[in-house]
């Protein structure tokens, strides 16, 4: 496995192809998203440890929709069971799956720990659904500051575990390199990262002001609301069928690799 450096142009690049391999197999894109939400949701209703189990399960999930996603490109129907895919993996991957399921959750409350620290645990509560401690709505400042917090640590989090279970299941990297591998990865190609992201940013916005063009033209007011959610929803699919391409075209297979490419069943 060895870094491969492309040029910023490639960002584009890969928001196009997400959104031709995502109409290649729409239904089942979607559809895959959404068992994808439902199961985390479901896991974060069990007492005291759902919240982590759901933490520890996203980079597992993740690459399933990756996997997902090559399915789809080649013009395969992706089946439901791909999300759970990497649990059928040899024993090595599959300890090397869950081991950093376990550190991406720990660096995820660790991020939260932070916040603690900077608005005495009042974003924490706000995004456990516990609610807002007493007097919490005279000091909106608080909130605010634990919410910039954990949006500036949530980033390299994001992409320290970007490439992270593709490299772990696809190229038997441990847990701990893999993490290493996907931040140089992003921070080499972070021409190509930002074009990425500001492309996305970019059809969100376009997009939201067609929906209130449309629903201004159309005098339906209705309409603004149920746009917005029919537009998230497809954005965000299509966003997590781009990400199989930013790892495709981010690293190349050593020559043995080649000659036994990783299976994606």
């Amino acid at each position: 496995m060895k870094l491969q450096i492309v040029p910023a142009r490639t960002g584009f690049l890969w928001v196009k192809l997400g959104i031709q391999a995502y109409f290649k197999q729409p239904l089942a894109m979607t559809g895959l998203f959404f068992l994808f939400m439902a199961a985390l949701s479901v896991i974060n209703l069990v007492p005291l440890l759902g919240n982590f189990v759901a933490l520890a399960l996203l980079p597992t999930m993740a690459l399933g929709l990756m996997m997902a996603t090559h399915e789809a490109s080649q013009g395969r129907f992706p089946q439901p069971t791909v999300l759970y895919k990497a649990f059928r993996a040899d024993p090595q991957r599959l300890r090397g799956m869950l081991v950093l399921g376990a550190m991406y959750a720990a660096g995820f409350v660790l991020l939260l720990g932070i916040t603690s620290l900077v608005d005495g645990g009042e974003f924490v509560r706000r995004f456990l659904g516990l609610g807002g401690s007493a007097g919490s709505s005279d000091n909106p400042l608080e909130l605010q500051q634990g919410m910039l917090v954990f949006m500036a640590l949530h980033l390299p989090l994001s992409l320290a575990f970007w490439h992270a279970p593709a490299l772990v299941h696809w190229h038997g990297i441990t847990p701990g390199k893999s993490v290493f591998f996907s931040l140089v990865a992003c921070w080499r190609n972070k021409g190509a990262y930002m074009v990425f992201g500001f492309t996305w940013f970019a059809l969100v916005m376009v997009g939201g002001l067609v929906v209130q063009i449309l629903a201004m033209l159309l005098s339906l007011p209705a309409l603004m609301g149920m746009g917005i959610l029919v537009l998230t929803l497809l954005t965000t699919s299509m966003f997590l069928t781009s990400i199989y391409f930013t790892f495709r075209d981010s690293f190349t297979a050593d020559p043995v690799e080649e000659a036994t490419p990783p299976a994606i069943e």
